[in-house]
């Protein structure tokens, strides 16, 4: 069955019966019956005729009125009671003529075509001797304000060369007339003149201001001006407030003050106007109930609800006229409410009032008549009685049900503050006699507002009260919050205060939708993310585009990225700069321990081939190799594997130095010292075949002495280069997220300079091992330094590239340099040194005297005589078989000569018995020293 008007109108009467509040009956219609209940305008109105007295849910008969009553005499009549009253109001010319409120207004202004408006002040020009009344006592009051009397209390003329006529007080409602299209304007003029013509005698003065807005030449204040002119003024200032807390209008609209003049059209427009910056979802909204109530239908009929969150004024906010029926819309709303208590004891005083003890109050019978709808007997006719029949007889009650206005508060503290101003004045004027004083006849304003200014006490709401410096009362505001408590079930609940200046707000007690615990977020651009800047949108300081800085750039200002010097980076969070960690060849890293490892062993195979030749020092392989010259070799290696320990150590001037002069020196003692002994074999060779005469610097001291010259030409070349690009340790940026502490020579390559020398002894000692390959066998170690020069030229050709590639590299680049020059001095020590320590560990037997040549080409015979001291050449004819002699002048020699004497397939070197040789097809090749420590390559 569904309810009709008069069902819902019963349930109505049964909860007020039933002693129901309002707001609790029309919550109990809405949960039962959602979009089928009565609004709560209806639930109000009943309540309203039930307190009067009312009984019947029925409609009151009407008496019927024809059709249309807009006739002439109904015209003629509206238009006499014009004349007769100027004032004359709607009410009272439905009452007199009892024709509706339409057809009134129809004949008002289609027919009659009057206005009602306001009379004007007319300003009459002062004359002389007014305007030097008024600067005499302008200077007066600046005189009390200078010397401290009067620092808050002004007594204001007219600011300008005019003079404001005085007239009887009354309401701008009051001041209204009716005035035909033919007439001119009203006016308000009183031309007697009076010597108080002050339009403010004393107030508070405000220190601050929110805008100044000049008035126009020839325009009134009125409410046309006061919207169109000075409230945009007054709002540009508040935009001006919002700036400085980075809080953008993205769209302002005006809403017209009475909702029944404007259509859902021109609250539609605003909406969709909203609507067109989706992503300025707050509104902050300044209205009445009435004007915000018709956004929010709006707001429901564009399909807009949830996507706005709204920020109330106290003129809306908790009016059943706006979120009654569209709690949907409404829903999340924050607004602020002055705070105030109830009044103690007015609730008793005002229900214990009526027409016979209240006669004080001549517009108390008014509402009772309103109140009980009743007339009073012996009223007049107002617009609260003229439609009831029923007579009030003084015993109805003010029952419970009556709404007190929540800002009663307010008046009270108001009345207390004059009432303590006056007792204090006169207590301190009147010394506390009883009665008025002559100092308080009459009072003077000034001295009371001095006192006004000072009071202090506790109001009937309990609340503490005094003026502020600027005159205003105590700032306290309630922070309230429409929020949905359950499904389906809303409230308003209070989330914080504002009080003495400082806010309080409870954000956990906030819940802006139901389905959406999230705080809304109102922006016309979101915050941008970590290490990027904004590009603010042309004359929009809210609106931006987000770029990102580069991975080597901070934001130093939000709209400016700015490059970090090289060897620094951006922290996490692109404010700052930071120091990159060094990068160098660390001893625990695992290039350094491998370089290490391989040059340790080294050095320990070095160390031990010292040890075997100095313990076998006077055996022949050890004398035949040369011993000088081989300790300088190992020395050289040792240096080779040793100033690995020096490239891995961390960069500094110093140990750059020493790496610089270092890496070219030990390539120059390892290989000077083989340029010389290839050298020599060389010469003895070339030399032999060429005469008898012994080759020169063959000797020891001679070899040490060329190897000392090869030497010094290295540490020489290479003081002058430390002199000219001195060693030093620099910050190598090879990308600017890296930062390489490494030696100055190894990044412009100029280590390279460093091993040129070293290369020309290579070139050579390999040119020299060509030269010497075919030499006897017997001198076979030519073979092996041969075999050396060729392997390091090839280890050589591949470190120069390698070297190249890895500059930017610095652990790769020393590694390679270690190993290349550990791996040059390892390939010396192996060829040169493995064969004789082969003989002189696993074959002693034989490290022993022997046959020095083999198999050498028969080309000639020779018939030497020898001496000690000298040998005589004798030709024998080619190809002869005869036996030839060799003869000594003296074999008493206690050191025979030794011969060296190719004979036909056979080489023979040995004492000559006897002084004298015999060979067959021989050739002597050479006659070496009568020293056999000499018999050596």
């Amino acid at each position: 069955m569904e309810l009709n008007r008069e069902h819902f109108r019963a349930i109505i009467f049964h909860n007020f019966r039933r002693g129901l509040s309002r707001q609790e009956c029309f919550d109990e219609l809405n949960s039962l019956y959602s979009d089928k209940a009565p609004s709560y305008s209806t639930v109000k109105n009943w309540y309203n005729e039930f307190n009067r007295g009312r009984c019947s849910i029925q409609d009151e008969s009407r008496v019927g009125r024809p059709k249309s009553v807009v006739v002439p005499e109904k015209i003629n009549a509206v238009r006499e009671l014009i004349k007769q009253d100027r004032h004359v109001t709607y009410r009272e010319i439905e009452a007199s003529l009892d024709i509706s409120m339409t057809s009134i207004n129809k004949i008002l202004h289609e027919h009659l075509s009057v206005k009602k408006i306001c009379s004007r002040w007319i300003p009459h020009n002062l004359t002389n001797a007014q305007k030097t009344a008024r600067v005499d006592w302008c200077k007066e009051m600046l005189e009390k304000y200078i010397q401290g009397t009067s620092k808050a209390v002004y007594n204001i003329y007219t600011g300008d060369e005019s003079w404001i006529y005085a007239y009887e007080p009354e309401t701008k409602q009051q001041s209204t007339v009716w005035v035909f299209q033919d007439e001119a304007k009203p006016t308000k003029v009183v031309r007697g003149r009076s010597t108080s013509k002050q339009m403010i005698a004393c107030f508070f003065g405000i220190n601050g201001h929110v805008a100044t807005v000049a008035l126009e030449q020839r325009r009134t204040v009125n409410s046309e001006w006061y919207t169109t002119i000075c409230l945009p003024e007054a709002f540009t200032v508040l935009e001006q407030l919002l700036s400085k807390s980075e809080i953008c209008i993205a769209v302002k609209e005006r809403l017209t003050k009475d909702s029944g003049v404007a259509g859902d059209s021109y609250y539609d427009s605003i909406v969709q106007k909203l609507m067109a910056k989706p992503s300025a979802r707050g509104v902050i909204i300044f209205g009445s109930d009435q004007e915000v109530a018709g956004v929010m239908r709006a707001v429901r009929r564009n399909n807009c609800t949830g996507h706005f969150t709204w920020i109330g004024s106290d003129g809306w906010s908790a009016r059943s006229l706006v979120f009654a029926g569209h709690e949907d819309q409404v829903e999340g709303t924050v607004s602020v409410q002055p705070r105030a208590h109830p009044v103690q004891g007015f609730d008793a005083y005002f229900q214990s009032l009526g027409v016979h003890n209240n006669t004080r109050n001549p517009w108390f019978t008014e509402f009772w008549e309103h109140f009980f709808n009743c007339r009073w007997p012996g009223s007049t006719v107002t617009p609260y009685n003229q439609h009831t029949k029923t007579f009030c007889n003084g015993e109805e009650m003010i029952g419970p049900a009556y709404e007190v206005e929540k800002q009663l508060q307010f008046v009270s503290d108001s009345v207390l503050a004059f009432a303590y101003a006056l007792k204090n004045l006169h207590e301190e004027q009147c010394g506390g006699r009883p009665g008025i004083c002559a100092k308080m006849d009459p009072i003077d304003g000034a001295m009371l507002l001095g006192y006004l200014k000072n009071v202090t006490f506790r109001g009937l709401s309990g609340d503490e009260f005094q003026f502020s410096e600027n005159g205003d009362g105590p700032a306290r505001y309630n922070i309230i919050h429409f929020k949905q408590i359950s499904p389906g079930n809303y409230k308003w609940i209070r989330v914080g205060e504002y009080r003495d200046g400082e806010l309080q707000l409870s954000l956990s007690d906030i819940r802006f939708r139901w389905e959406e615990p999230d705080m809304p977020i109102s922006a016309c651009s979101l915050p941008c993310s970590i290490g990027q800047a904004k590009k603010y949108v042309e004359g929009s300081k809210c609106c931006w585009h987000c770029f990102n800085c580069t991975k080597y750039q901070i934001l130093r200002y939000e709209t400016t990225c700015y490059d970090c010097p090289l060897g620094f980076l951006p922290n996490a969070e692109h404010t700052q700069c930071e120091r990159i960690p060094l990068q160098y060849m660390r001893l625990d890293s695992y290039w350094a321990i491998g370089v290490m490892i391989f040059s340790s062993l080294g050095i320990v195979i070095t160390l031990f081939v010292i040890i075997v030749f100095i313990k076998h020092h006077d055996t022949p392989v050890v004398k035949a190799s040369g011993r000088e010259l081989s300790y300088v070799l190992l020395g050289g290696i040792f240096l080779c594997y040793a100033i690995t320990f020096l490239l891995v150590q961390k960069p500094s001037d110093i140990k750059c130095g020493a790496q610089k002069m270092g890496i070219g020196l030990c390539f120059t003692i390892v290989y000077s010292a083989v340029l010389t002994k290839t050298n020599r074999i060389d010469r003895i060779f070339r030399c032999g075949a060429r005469s008898t005469k012994r080759p020169s610097f063959i000797s020891p001291k001679s070899q040490l002495f060329i190897c000392g010259v090869i030497v010094s030409i290295q540490v020489i070349f290479s003081a002058m280069w430390m002199g000219f690009s001195p060693p030093k340790a620099i910050l190598y940026h090879p990308s600017p997220d890296e930062s390489h502490l490494v030696c100055a020579a190894s990044i412009d390559a100029t280590y390279m300079v460093a091993f040129a020398y070293p290369m020309v002894l290579i070139l050579i000692c390999t040119v020299y091992a060509i030269l010497t390959r075919k030499i006897p066998e017997a001198f076979n170690e030519s073979k092996y330094i041969g075999f050396t020069m060729y392997t390091t030229c090839i280890v050589w050709l591949a470190f120069i590239p390698l070297y190249f590639t890895t500059t930017d590299h610095d652990e790769i680049n020393v590694f390679t340099m270690s190993v290349t020059v550990s791996l040059s001095a390892t390939v010396t020590l192996f060829c040169l040194f493995t064969p004789k320590l082969y003989i002189i560990l696993l074959h002693p037997d034989k490290n022993v005297r022997q046959p020095l040549m083999n198999h050498s080409k028969y080309t000639g015979s020779n018939d030497i005589r020898v001496t000690p001291n000298k040998a005589e050449r004798t030709t024998i004819s080619e190809g002869s078989l005869e036996t030839n002699e060799v003869t000594c002048r003296s074999s008493a020699s206690p050191n025979p000569p030794r011969l060296l004497v190719t004979c036909g397939t056979q080489t023979t070197s040995d004492i000559i018995p006897a002084g004298i040789a015999r060979c067959v097809s021989c050739t002597v090749i050479s006659t070496l020293r009568n020293d056999e420590d000499n018999m050596r390559l």
